[in-house]
């Protein structure tokens, strides 16, 4: 089935967090090997240049790193993996905030609702 895109960013940026989103989950592990850009084209139903502009990205941000023609891995660097997952909860916790404040909630309002949904 197609990813979902929406209009609100780039689409190879959207593609970029899902598989940083893989990445920091561990769908991707260590040193493990990703898919093919062809591949991952076909899954997303995009071009293959747009998945190529997304893996690049995280080439350059020190996620995945490419091996000459055996393909494209997950960096074996688990200190860069655990900042990227850190700044995916940071940005994550960020924009909820900026969406509760935009409907009036205060940040101890928000915090409570996360607690409690957290317990049940």
């Amino acid at each position: 089935m197609a990813w979902q895109f929406n209009g609100t960013a780039p689409v190879f940026v959207q593609i970029a967090d899902r598989i940083r989103g893989r990445i920091v989950r561990g769908d991707y592990p260590p040193d493990g090997q990703i898919p093919p850009v062809r591949q991952l084209a076909v899954e997303a139903a995009v071009n293959p240049n747009t998945m190529q502009r997304a893996l690049t990205l995280l080439e350059e941000e020190g996620l995945i790193q490419t091996r000459g023609t055996v393909g494209r891995f997950v960096t074996p660097d688990a200190d860069s993996i655990s900042r990227a997952r850190e700044s995916v909860f940071r940005e994550t916790a960020q924009e909820s905030l900026r969406h509760a404040l935009a409907c009036g909630m205060t940040r101890e309002e928000l915090i409570h609702y996360l607690t409690k949904e957290g317990t049940e």
